[in-house]
């Protein structure tokens, strides 16, 4: 198999920054593009430096960011916010959802005979119907998504994240995340290690759907368009296989 071309959208937060270092690590990764509205300081590159390219882009004017320029074979989406971080519902949505499907709108590739993968970092209980803002917004953006028409689009719904070295965390969210943790050793819905995730993200980079283990993926959509969906359970299966 070739070696793969990747693009990451959400590098810099706490699931991607692990991400990126996992692609920059495996051989199967020829090269790495790293797009945002800012990228990776150079001292958090450890490894794969001299495959990896970094651009900073403005979300608002996606088409001056170059993505119709290039041809990458997986688009991994890690970008996500929260409505208090955003600082309204509509800069939620906007950040959340339309800057999330307007980049991988742009990043898909015009060539026919191009197959590429989309990968996406969702939330459990993620419905477009929900009351939830959040859990709405992620719903609605697994199907704008799906609707682009990538050859393979996959869905990672992972549970409360932990070990990510996040900078913003909380008293509150620090406790709930070590709860969960206690839990998930008699329940391992529950929990998820963020570097276990990241693992989990480039190995169906590799493989695509279709590669994974079968009873890792699940068929989701609604009824017009559907994708893969990948639960805890799922993506836990997927990093203990050897890779």
């Amino acid at each position: 198999m070739a070696a793969l071309t990747a693009l990451i959208i959400g590098a810099t937060g706490a699931t991607g920054k692990h991400l990126l270092q996992e692609l920059l690590a495996s051989p199967q990764y020829s090269s790495v593009s790293e797009y945002g509205r800012r990228v990776s300081a150079p001292e958090q590159i450890t490894t794969g430096r001299e495959k990896l390219e970094q651009k900073t882009i403005d979300f608002e004017r996606l088409e001056t960011a170059g993505l119709k320029d290039k041809k990458w074979d997986v688009v991994f989406i890690t970008l996500g916010t929260t409505r208090k971080i955003a600082g309204s519902q509509a800069a939620f949505e906007r950040i959340d959802r339309e800057y999330v499907v307007n980049a991988a709108r742009a990043a898909k590739s015009d060539d026919p005979n191009h197959q590429q993968r989309l990968i996406y970092v969702s939330a459990p209980s993620a419905n477009p119907s929900s009351y939830s803002l959040y859990l709405r917004s992620k719903g609605l953006t697994e199907i704008g998504l799906a609707e682009l028409g990538y050859n393979d689009t996959i869905v990672f719904r992972p549970a409360m994240l932990g070990e990510g070295n996040r900078p913003d965390s909380r008293p509150l969210e620090i406790t709930a995340v070590y709860l969960a943790k206690a839990v998930s050793k008699v329940l391992s819905s529950v929990y998820m290690p963020i570097p276990t995730l990241a693992k989990a993200l480039r190995i169906a980079g590799e493989t695509g759907s279709a590669g994974l283990p079968p009873d890792t993926v699940q068929n989701a959509g609604d009824g017009k368009v559907q994708y893969s969906l990948i639960s805890n359970k799922g993506i836990l299966d997927i990093a203990n296989v050897s890779h």
